[in-house]
C-alpha cells in the first residue's frame, strides 16, 4: 500500500531563513515525491526569496524549488519584510501561518504539520505571548498531556537518538519545583506509547537522567534524587513491566554511549537505549544539539496529529544569503512522512 502523507509546511518567521530552507528542501526530489505539500505562508515572500538567492548567492535553479511549482496557501503580510530584521510584522505573520495550519489540520486537511524556525521575543512583540510553538500547538489542540521529544539520525553510524525533556521553556530556578512525580509518570507514558506508535518499539529500554550533579551523590549534591525520585522510577517499572527502565543516570555521563553511538561504531555499543528522558531543556538540548544540530527534528508527542520542526532558529545573521542548511527540515518532513506510514500500519 503506497502512503503519501499530506503535510503543512508553516513558513515560520519570513525575516529568517525559513523560507530558504522550504525552498531547498522541497528541491529533493525524492523528499517531495512522497508527500503532498503545502506551504502555509505568502507566494509572494517565497518569490522574492527564490529570485534573491539566484541573483546575491551561488544556489542555482536546481538547488531551490521554483514556488510556482509549490502549493501555497497565503497569509497576508502587513508590510514588507527585510531579511534578517525581525520585527513585530514578522513575528505576527509567523504566528498566523502556524494558527491557521492547525486549524486546517484539525479539520483533517492535513496529516501533520511541519514548522520552520520563529522567533519566539517577536510572538511577543506582536502581542502572542507563548513559551513556544509547542505551548499553541498543545492549547489550539485541546491537550494537556503532550512533550518535546528530540530525534536524530547519525550520518556516520545511522544510530537513532531520541530524547524527551521532563520540562521545557521555563527558568532554570522553576526546575525542582516543577518536576513531581505526576509529571514525571505523564511524560514517561508519553514517552512509551510514542516509540510503540511511531517506532515500533514495544519493548524499549529508556535511560533516565539525575536531576543534580552525580545524581544528588547519595544527598550530598541535591535530595530531589533521594526524597522522591528513586521511588518513582521504582513505581514506574512495576508500572511498565514491558520497558527497561535506567536510572537515575549521572547527567554528566548520560550522554557518553550516545556520543561514542553518534560518531563511532553502534554495534559497539549495545547498551544505548531507544530513548533518553532529560529532566530539563538544557540537560536533554545542550547534548542533542552538540552532536545533531543539522539533523535533529523536534516533534511534538501527545498531539492528535503530527507535528516535526527543525531544531535550530531563524538565523537571521545569514538569512538572505543562501548559506542556511536545509538538513534538518528535509529531516523533519522524513520523519513526519515515517510516523504517518507507521500509525497508518499501526490501525
Amino acid at each position: 500500500m503506497t502512503i503519501i502523507p499530506s503535510l503543512a509546511i508553516t513558513m515560520g518567521d519570513p525575516a529568517g531563513i525559513g523560507p530558504e530552507i522550504i525552498l531547498k528542501a522541497l528541491a529533493d526530489k525524492s523528499l517531495s515525491a512522497r508527500c503532498q505539500t503545502m506551504v502555509v505562508g505568502n507566494r509572494q515572500l517565497l518569490q522574492f526569496t527564490y529570485e534573491h538567492l539566484l541573483e546575491q548567492s551561488q544556489l542555482t535553479e536546481q538547488d531551490l524549488a521554483n514556488p510556482q511549482s509549490i502549493s501555497v496557501l497565503d497569509i497576508p503580510l502587513d508590510s514588507a519584510i527585510t531579511l534578517g530584521q525581525g520585527d513585530a510584522v514578522s513575528g505576527g505573520f509567523s504566528f498566523a501561518c502556524l494558527e491557521k495550519a492547525i486549524a486546517l489540520t484539525l479539520e483533517n486537511k492535513f496529516q501533520g504539520i511541519v514548522t520552520a524556525p520563529i522567533a519566539k521575543s517577536l510572538w511577543k512583540a506582536a502581542g502572542h505571548d507563548y513559551p513556544g510553538q509547542t505551548e499553541v500547538l498543545a492549547q489550539k489542540a485541546g491537550v494537556d498531556r503532550f512533550g518535546m521529544l528530540f530525534v536524530g539520525r547519525s550520518p556516520h553510524t545511522g544510530w537513532i537518538l531520541r530524547s524527551l525533556l521532563a520540562t521545557t521553556h521555563i527558568p532554570l530556578a522553576d526546575v525542582p519545583t516543577a518536576l513531581t512525580p505526576q509529571l514525571m509518570s505523564r511524560k514517561l507514558d508519553l514517552l512509551i506509547e510514542c516509540l510503540s506508535e511511531d517506532f515500533d518499539i514495544e519493548q524499549p529500554q529508556i535511560a533516565i537522567a539525575g536531576l543534580n550533579p552525580h545524581s544528588g551523590e547519595a544527598g550530598q549534591l541535591g535530595t530531589e534524587e533521594q526524597d522522591w525520585l528513586l521511588d518513582w522510577l521504582q513505581k514506574a517499572q512495576a508500572t511498565h513491566p514491558q520497558a527497561k527502565l535506567v536510572g537515575l543516570i549521572p547527567p554528566d555521563t548520560m550522554w557518553v554511549k550516545p556520543g561514542q553511538a553518534w560518531y563511532g561504531n553502534h554495534e559497539q555499543q549495545p547498551n544505548t537505549a531507544d530513548a533518553y528522558l532529560a529532566l530539563y531543556h538544557d540537560q536533554g538540548l545542550i547534548p542533542v544539539k552538540l552532536m545533531a544540530f543539522d539533523q535533529a527534528i523536534n516533534t511534538t508527542i501527545g498531539l492528535p496529529f503530527i507535528r516535526t520542526s527543525p531544531d535550530h532558529g531563524t538565523a537571521f545573521d545569514i538569512a538572505g544569503q543562501g548559506v542556511a542548511t536545509a538538513n534538518s527540515m528535509k529531516a523533519a518532513i522524513e520523519l513526519a512522512i515515517q510516523i504517518t506510514k507507521q500509525r497508518t500500519f499501526k490501525k
